[in-house]
C-alpha cells in the first residue's frame, strides 16, 4: 500500500473552480492507477475520474465528464483533479484511491490505498 494524502478543498460558489492535489509517500505513483471518488452525506462512495498506471487512459463518471480533468505531474509525485463549473450537488468528501499497476478501474473495490479526503463544499 502507498499512502496517500489529499488537499485542495474547500468552499466555493456555483460557477466556481477548485483543483485538488493527492500525494504520496514512497513508491511513486506513476506506477498506480489513480482514481477519484467522492462520497455525499447519506450516500454511498462514487467513481469520478480516473487513469491507469500507464497514464494513456483517462475515464470519468458521466456527472463530472466535460468539467473534470484528473492529471498527474511524475515530477512531484502528485496527481490532480481539476474541477470547474462546479455544482451544488458536486458537494461531498473526495478521495483518492491507487493500485498498484491497474489497468484502471471504476470499482472502489479495485483500490487498496485511500486518502483521508477532503471536504468540497459548493454553494448555490
Amino acid at each position: 500500500q502507498v499512502q496517500l494524502v489529499e488537499s485542495g478543498g474547500g468552499l466555493v460558489q456555483a460557477g466556481g473552480s477548485l483543483r485538488l492535489s493527492c500525494g504520496s509517500s514512497g513508491r511513486p505513483l506513476s506506477t498506480y492507477a489513480v482514481a477519484w471518488f467522492r462520497q455525499a452525506p447519506g450516500k454511498e462512495r462514487e467513481f469520478v475520474g480516473g487513469f491507469s498506471w500507464r497514464g494513456r487512459d483517462t475515464y470519468y463518471a458521466d456527472s463530472v465528464k466535460g468539467r473534470f480533468t484528473v492529471s498527474r505531474d511524475n515530477a512531484k509525485n502528485t496527481v490532480y483533479l481539476q474541477m470547474n463549473s462546479l455544482k451544488p450537488e458536486d458537494t461531498a468528501v473526495y478521495y483518492c484511491a491507487a493500485d498498484p499497476w491497474g489497468a484502471g478501474s471504476r470499482d472502489i473495490n479495485s483500490y487498496n490505498s485511500w486518502g483521508q479526503g477532503t471536504q468540497v463544499t459548493v454553494s448555490s
